[in-house]
């Protein structure tokens, strides 16, 4: 997406981009076609065990791709990292998906600060995980916001925010990518709002400060995030599935039937019950039942789960009617 400079656009700046994840990437790819002049991509150094790649990427790829000058110190509140961005001499700092909190001296090397592309509509979902935690709270409306950096988690005031409706089927990498493609325009928007306020007269508060009594929390997830709870009713399960896509993922257990120690299995696909089965005192995990059509399984709050693609450890992704011809699974059998 390109930004044309028009009557009243502010003058090109200097940018230091900041990130490390997808997220990033389409924004930093509008930027390097903008009429700003990106001075230098910092990304977070690859971290790996010897005799092993380091893991993926997106940012320094895509830095690479558009012959952009690559910087990645380990702390980036570093005494030496202060003194690579004070070399660059950046007008405006544009961060996303970094994975490092700047401190005030760092904001402080560009006049007009730092900016943040967020992919929640702050204050709601502050954190690492935003995107993931807007699907577990069953949230029917998303989007990004870009803020005016505080040292502070994603405290800054809200220069601007779009928002999308979620899918009632939409997974983790699907809403992440639509999102990071709204984010390119909302940044753009920001960077000329920003400018203009701070280099042309228009006062000095930029953005609209967020509310502290409608803040949530979002933060990174764990592999034990992932452990199926049967506890949980079906639709927060059913959320679990595809807000943990495609890591930790959502996993549960199967003791017995021939299978020792417990066999690790990714429920792969999985939908509620309807309508639910009548199973008065039946404990949480208890199949319900098990055929070509799936893996009923019992559920908090009286609720059902029904399993139709899973993956069992060390094999391929496979339906229920598959599982069931190598593995003995029946009513009354327990998961997890």
């Amino acid at each position: 997406m390109d930004h044309p400079m028009g009557q009243g656009t502010p003058a090109p700046l200097r940018l230091v981009v900041m990130g490390t994840g997808p997220f990033a990437v389409p924004m930093l790819e509008a930027l390097a076609r903008s009429p700003h002049s990106i001075v230098a991509v910092i990304t977070r150094p690859d971290r790996t065990a010897p005799g092993r790649r380091p893991p993926p990427n997106p940012v320094r790829t895509a830095a690479l791709a558009a012959g952009l000058p690559i910087y990645d110190p380990p702390l980036i509140n570093a005494p030496d990292a202060i003194a690579l961005l004070e070399a660059l001499r950046p007008d405006l700092l544009v961060v996303c998906d970094y994975g490092q909190i700047l401190a005030p001296l760092a904001l402080g090397v560009a006049p007009l600060g730092g900016i943040n592309l967020h992919g929640s509509l702050l204050p709601r979902h502050r954190g690492a995980a935003p995107v993931q935690w807007a699907i577990l709270e069953g949230d029917s409306v998303g989007g990004v916001s870009v803020i005016h950096m505080t040292p502070a988690l994603d405290a800054g005031a809200v220069i601007v925010a779009r928002e999308v409706a979620i899918g009632t089927a939409e997974t983790s990498p699907e809403l992440e990518a639509r999102l990071a493609e709204l984010g390119v325009g909302a940044t753009l928007e920001a960077i000329d709002c920003l400018t203009k306020t701070l280099r042309g007269g228009g006062g000095g508060r930029v953005g609209i400060p967020q509310e502290g009594r409608l803040v949530t929390r979002a933060p990174r997830l764990t592999k034990a995030d992932g452990v199926v709870a049967w506890t949980l009713p079906s639709d927060r399960l059913e959320r679990m599935r595809r807000a943990l896509e495609p890591w930790p993922r959502l996993t549960t257990f199967l003791s017995g039937a021939g299978t020792q120690p417990p066999l690790r299995i990714v429920l792969a696909d999985v939908a509620v019950a309807h309508p639910e089965p009548t199973s008065p005192g039946v404990a949480p995990g208890t199949v319900l039942a098990a055929d070509d059509a799936g893996i009923v399984v019992a559920c908090g709050e009286g609720t059902a789960l029904v399993i139709r693609q899973l993956v069992p450890e060390g094999r391929r992704p496979m339906t229920a009617a598959d599982f069931l011809r190598g593995h003995r699974l029946v009513p009354g059998m327990r998961l997890g």
